[in-house]
């Protein structure tokens, strides 16, 4: 009797270290930036921010959310009424492969594999070479679940968006609600 209870907290005590080691090992986004340029951390609750607008080319679905401050700037007109966004705006970028739902009753796309996470913040004094703005993105791995930086240095997204110069710079307008 004696062994037997012996022999399952031994059992026990192996699987959680196991999953303790798991665990451990589990990547923590939060610790990724991109060499020379912006980390996760700089943005971190992006998963909770307000919904800007959403977009869909042919292969993803995205969606972007702001940060209060951008919020703000986008409800009082930005860029709109020729002003542009103030330092400490930030924006996120959020795509993933679509499917199509199995539950609604209408043709309709959904997420499906997390493709990436990019990000935009307004620092005039840290990017004053690309508009106020720096970049970065984070394609995402499914299989080890893991987060990867794109590039180097902050600027790997100014090229693209120096298109929207007129616009400071971004492409996303805020939706009529």
């Amino acid at each position: 009797m004696k062994s037997g209870r012996v022999l399952t907290l031994v059992i026990v005590a192996g699987l959680l270290a196991v999953l303790g080691g798991m665990a451990i090992s589990a990547q923590d986004k939060y610790t990724v930036q991109v060499p020379n340029g912006l980390a996760f951390s700089e943005f971190r609750g992006y998963e909770h921010w307000e919904v800007v607008a959403v977009s869909q080319p042919e292969d993803l679905l995205k969606v972007i959310v702001a940060n209060p401050v951008m919020i703000e700037a986008y409800q009082a007109g930005v860029p709109g009424n020729g002003k542009p966004f103030p330092d400490g705006s930030k924006i996120a970028k959020i795509q993933w492969k679509p499917k199509k739902s199995t539950e609604a009753p209408f043709s309709v796309n959904v997420p499906d594999t997390l493709k990436s996470v990019g990000f935009i913040e307004k620092d005039s004094k840290r990017f004053p070479d690309t508009g106020g703005w720096g970049y970065a993105e984070f394609p995402y791995d499914p299989a080890s679940d893991t987060f990867t930086p794109l590039g180097s240095g902050t600027n790997c997204g100014y090229a693209c968006h120096s298109i929207v110069k007129a616009k400071d710079y971004i492409f996303t307008a805020y939706g009529k609600r």
